[in-house]
C-alpha cells in the first residue's frame, strides 16, 4: 500500500472518530438537559407544593355554649343543623382581643379563622354530645389568607396583598404567645374539595381515582390478555386479522380526549350512564389502554420460544391446553407490565374524563362506584384554575402526590418484569 493510500486512510479513521466522539458528546449533552429539565421540575413543584402539607392553626379555647349558637333544645335536630356554629370560634376570639370592639373590627377578627370551622364544631358534638356545657382548648384551622401571610412572613417574605394592618397586629400578638403555628395539615389527606383552600383535600379525588382505576383494570386486562392470545394463537393469517391487527395499532396512537368524546356520544347520549361517576369513567379509561394491553400481551406471547409449544403438543397436549398451561404462564410478567403502564398512563389522562363530567365540583367523599366523584389529574385542573394564591400550593402537592403513584406503579412494571421474566 502507498504512503499517499495510508495517509488518506489514517485521515479518514480520525474524521470517523472525531464524528464519533462528536455525537457521544452531543448524545450526553441530550440527556443531560433531560435530566436537568426534571430536576429543576420537580424542584420547581416540590419548593411550591411543600407548603400544602403544613398548615397555620390557632390555638382558642371553646366553650360548647347551646345560646351562644342559638340552641334551646340540644335535642332538636332542627335547630342543631340551623345553629351558628362558627359562633363558638367567634366568641372565643372575642374573648382572646376584648379591646376589639367595633363591628368593622370584629369582622375582620373573626376572618383570622376558617369559615368551615363550624362544620368540625358540629361533627365533634354530633358524635360527642356529653361536651356540651364544658371548655376545651382546640387548634383551629386559620383562613387561607392568614396561612398565606403567616408561612410568608416565617420565611422572613411576608405576603400580606389581602390582610389589613389590625390582623397583621393580631397575628404578631397571636405569635409573641405562641397561640399560632404551622402544624401536619391531616386535612389534606381528609377531606374532599372546598371552595375554601384552606377546607380543601385530595381524599374525595383519591378514592375516585381508586375507583376508576380497579374498574378499569377489571375490564381491560381480561379483554386485552383474551384477545391477544387469540389473535397470536388461535386466528387465522388472513385480511381479516391483519385489518384488526392494524386498527389495535392505530386506536393505540388515537388522542385520549376522543375517546371521551366517545363516551359522550355513546355511554351518556345513547346508553343513559350518569355523568360523572367512576364506572363511566372506567369505561372509557377501559377502552383507551385497551390497544395498549393487547400490544404489550401480544408482544409478551410472541417473547415464549416455538420450542415450548412444540414440546407441549408432542407430548399429546392440545393446542387450549398448551397456550393456557405453557404459554399464558410464561408471557403473564409481560402482560402484568403492560397493563401496569396503561393503568399509569389511565391515572395521568384528564381529557377524556372532562368530556363525561367527572369535572363536577365534588365535595361528599365517594362510597362506591355509582356515586359522583372526581379523579386526582382533573383535581389538579380544577385547583389550578382557582384565583385563590393559596391554591397553588393545593396544586402542586396534589402534582406531587400524583407523580408519586405514577412514579410508584412504574417502579413496580420494571419490579415485575425482572422478577418474573425468564432469559431463554
Amino acid at each position: 500500500m502507498s504512503k499517499d493510500n495510508r495517509a488518506l486512510i489514517k485521515q479518514s479513521l480520525k474524521r470517523r472518530n472525531r464524528a464519533e466522539r462528536n455525537f457521544q458528546w452531543f448524545g450526553k449533552l441530550g440527556v443531560a438537559l433531560g435530566l436537568a429539565a426534571v430536576v429543576l421540575l420537580f424542584v420547581d413543584i416540590i419548593s411550591k407544593g411543600s407548603g400544602a402539607f403544613r398548615a397555620t392553626y390557632i390555638q382558642l379555647e371553646i366553650e360548647y355554649d347551646p345560646e351562644a349558637i342559638g340552641i334551646l333544645n340540644v335535642n332538636d335536630t332542627e335547630e342543631f343543623i340551623f345553629a351558628n356554629w362558627q359562633n363558638l370560634a367567634k366568641k372565643s376570639l372575642r374573648d382572646l382581643f376584648p379591646e376589639v370592639a367595633k363591628r368593622g373590627e370584629r369582622r375582620k377578627l373573626n376572618n383570622l379563622v376558617s369559615e368551615g370551622t363550624g362544620f368540625d364544631f358540629r361533627d365533634q358534638l354530633t358524635q360527642n354530645p356529653s361536651l356540651w356545657g364544658t371548655k376545651e382548648t382546640l387548634w383551629i384551622l386559620a383562613d387561607d389568607d392568614i396561612d398565606t401571610y403567616y408561612k410568608s412572613w416565617l420565611d422572613d417574605d411576608p405576603f400580606s396583598a389581602r390582610l389589613t394592618s389590625e390582623q397583621i397586629k393580631w397575628i404578631d400578638q397571636l405569635h409573641s404567645k405562641g397561640l399560632i403555628a404551622l402544624k401536619f395539615n391531616t386535612k389534606f389527606f381528609e377531606r374532599g374539595d372546598s371552595r375554601e383552600p384552606e377546607q380543601a383535600g385530595i381524599k374525595g379525588a383519591l378514592i375516585g381515582s381508586f375507583f376508576t382505576l380497579i374498574l378499569t383494570l377489571l375490564m381491560s386486562f381480561p379483554m386485552g390478555v383474551t384477545a391477544a392470545i387469540y389473535l397470536e394463537e388461535f386466528a387465522p393469517k388472513n385480511k381479516w386479522t391483519d385489518l384488526i391487527e392494524v386498527n389495535i395499532n392505530n386506536l393505540a396512537a388515537v388522542p385520549s380526549i376522543i375517546f371521551g368524546l366517545l363516551g359522550l356520544a355513546i355511554f351518556i347520549n345513547f346508553f343513559g350512564i350518569p355523568r360523572s361517576i367512576p364506572v363511566l369513567g372506567a369505561i372509557v379509561l377501559a377502552l383507551m389502554t385497551l390497544p395498549t394491553i393487547i400490544i404489550t400481551s401480544r408482544a409478551a406471547i410472541k417473547s415464549v420460544p416455538p420450542s415450548i409449544r412444540e414440546a407441549a403438543l408432542g407430548v399429546g397436549a392440545s393446542k387450549f391446553q398448551t397456550t393456557l398451561h405453557h404459554v399464558l404462564p410464561l408471557s403473564l410478567p409481560g402482560m402484568l407490565t403492560g397493563a401496569i403502564i396503561g393503568m399509569a398512563r389511565a391515572l395521568g389522562e384528564t381529557a377524556p374524563l372532562l368530556m363525561i363530567g367527572m369535572v363536577a365540583f365534588i365535595v361528599d367523599i365517594p362510597g362506591g362506584f355509582t356515586d359522583p366523584a372526581t379523579v386526582l389529574p382533573v383535581q389538579i385542573f380544577l385547583w389550578i384554575d382557582s384565583p385563590e394564591r393559596a391554591f397553588v400550593e393545593k396544586t402542586s402537592a396534589a402534582i406531587i402526590i400524583l407523580l408519586s403513584f405514577l412514579m410508584g406503579m412504574n417502579f413496580v412494571a420494571v419490579y415485575l418484569r425482572k422478577r418474573l421474566e425468564r432469559r431463554w
